[in-house]
């Protein structure tokens, strides 16, 4: 499988293209969507901040949503999860508003911002991402913002950080974490490989 990682101009992305590798995906670091078509899913990471990472993807913005419409498999990590939404208290710009709701930040005073470190995972009910993934498993984080989805039928697992954060959203095809998949271990090889398995299905289904 082929899968591309939008490069919005910030951060280290080998980690995250060393992990889809590792897990037997072909990465490919790619700056803008014009050759989406060659790719059998795309992450959004999670690194950078949300108005330039919003400026760097917004001209895309039309090919992202065709391709999440022709059922390309999407994965949105932490940043790459919260641009999916309408908009976040992290920046001005609006956010790409392909998932309902908004993006707010973690309690002050509550917690320690950002949050950063390993925290458990409460599950849901029925993922295609979370296949084989026990309830309770430990996940990485590093992140001062939360989701706040309109439909809690998006939410397929939780983690409780003095409030209950969205940690795993999907939608046919769309999955977005709070989390860091690369950086959580065996357990975030099983969700990598979900991904792969769902990016190899979708290539099944348009043959």
């Amino acid at each position: 499988m082929k899968i591309a990682i939008f490069d919005y101009g910030a951060g280290n992305l080998f980690s995250l293209k060393a992990a889809l590798q590792r897990n037997g995906a072909k990465a490919e670091i790619i700056h803008d969507m014009k050759s989406l078509d060659e790719y059998d899913g795309l992450v959004l990471p999670g690194v950078g901040n949300f108005d330039p990472a919003i400026r760097s993807i917004e001209k895309d913005a039309g090919r992202l949503s065709e391709a999440m419409n022709q059922g390309m498999p999407i994965m949105g990590i932490c940043l790459g999860m919260e641009m999916l939404f309408n908009r976040s208290e992290e920046g001005k710009l609006p956010g790409l508003k392909i998932l309902d709701g908004d993006v707010v930040m973690l309690p002050k005073g509550k917690v320690k911002i950002p949050h950063m470190g390993w925290n458990n995972l409460k599950i849901k009910g029925e993922s295609k991402f979370l296949k084989g993934v026990k309830d309770g498993s430990w996940v990485y984080f590093v992140h001062s913002y939360r989701a706040a989805p309109t439909s809690k039928g998006l939410v397929a697992a939780t983690s409780d950080y003095g409030v209950s954060i969205p940690a795993v959203v999907e939608k046919d095809n769309l999955v977005g974490v709070q989390f860091h998949p690369e950086k959580s271990g065996e357990v975030g090889s099983i969700m990598i490989k979900n991904f792969i398995q769902m990016c190899k299905e979708a290539k099944k289904s348009k043959k």
